[in-house]
């Protein structure tokens, strides 16, 4: 009988322990899957790369080399976009541009082989310059920079394949870059545009919404019809003028709520925003802070 009670006790303690671990492993939040590298072709010998850590990228099969646009975010990540650029062409990998200095586009450069061109505007290199501590972060740091424009002309037939690299001014940071394809009428814009989202400013890289719409307004002026951003699918031209719209009303509707004296709080109330906890300031706040801070 006693042995029979210990047998009992036994059971339950070990079946308790096991429920207690099991609802341990439930309560703990699973980490979200990293979705596969795919790549789309856009128009011609123009890609985009979807998938991996990170944003999207792209890249261009030119007759003799390659060029990509930014890097995804990790190591990892990068590897599988050559993986897959590979499985394409035999072509070396000789130009990287890089949209602008966020994180999810720069960060697979150590991914990347030794030796090649890695291009920005001069202010996204600012950045990296200030971000990327270690030597091999550091080896990754641009070796091209421009400032307003620069026509890339890749070898083939001459005068060769051109790529124009535009600054248009401050809007998400202040150093995003588009890199367009006049021939295809597509362009890369980086993360100028969220669709279906709010849009993100990077005040912290002097970033501006004002300074968005007029880039905004550049962009549209291109003789585009594809329109490749970092987090999303490929736009139209009516969706970036449709977000321009959408982000000039705002701007309209807050210059007067300010004029009225509001503030701040009661503004993001009359917006329904809700950002406690977020890790990122809305549209609505970055709008607000740019219209009453000191010159």
């Amino acid at each position: 009988m006693k042995r029979s009670l210990a047998n009992v006790v036994f059971g339950l303690l070990f079946w308790g322990l096991i429920s207690s671990s099991f609802a341990q492993q439930q309560a703990q939040p699973a980490k979200p899957e990293v979705p596969s590298i795919s790549v789309q072709n856009i128009k011609g010998n123009i890609y985009q790369v979807k998938g991996g850590a990170g944003a999207n990228t792209g890249f261009f099969v030119g007759e003799k080399e390659v060029l990509a646009i930014d890097a995804k975010m990790t190591e990892d990540s990068a590897r599988q976009m050559i993986a897959e650029i590979k499985r394409l062409t035999s072509n070396p990998i000789r130009y990287i541009i890089l949209t602008h200095s966020d994180r999810d586009h720069i960060n697979g450069l150590v991914g990347f082989p030794q030796g090649i061109d890695i291009i920005s505007q001069e202010k996204t290199r600012i950045h990296m310059d200030k971000a990327f501590q270690t030597a091999q972060d550091r080896a990754c740091l641009p070796n091209i920079t421009f400032s307003d424009r620069l026509n890339l002309h890749l070898s083939g037939i001459s005068p060769g394949k051109l790529i124009e690299l535009i600054y248009y001014g401050p809007a998400h940071t202040d150093g995003d870059a588009v890199v367009y394809f006049p021939d295809e009428k597509v362009a890369f814009i980086g993360d100028l545009i969220f669709i279906g989202r709010d849009m993100l400013i990077h005040r912290s890289k002097n970033g501006n919404s004002f300074g968005l719409v007029k880039v905004l307004k550049g962009i549209l002026g291109l003789d585009a019809e594809i329109f490749i951003h970092g987090h999303g699918e490929p736009a139209t031209k009516k969706e970036i003028q449709n977000l321009m719209e959408s982000i000039e009303e705002k701007q309209v509707k807050i210059q007067a709520l300010v004029k009225e004296g509001k503030t701040l709080d009661q503004v993001k109330r009359i917006f329904n925003i809700d950002d406690q906890g977020s890790r990122r300031m809305s549209l609505v706040e970055v709008i607000y802070l740019e219209l009453t801070e000191k010159k």
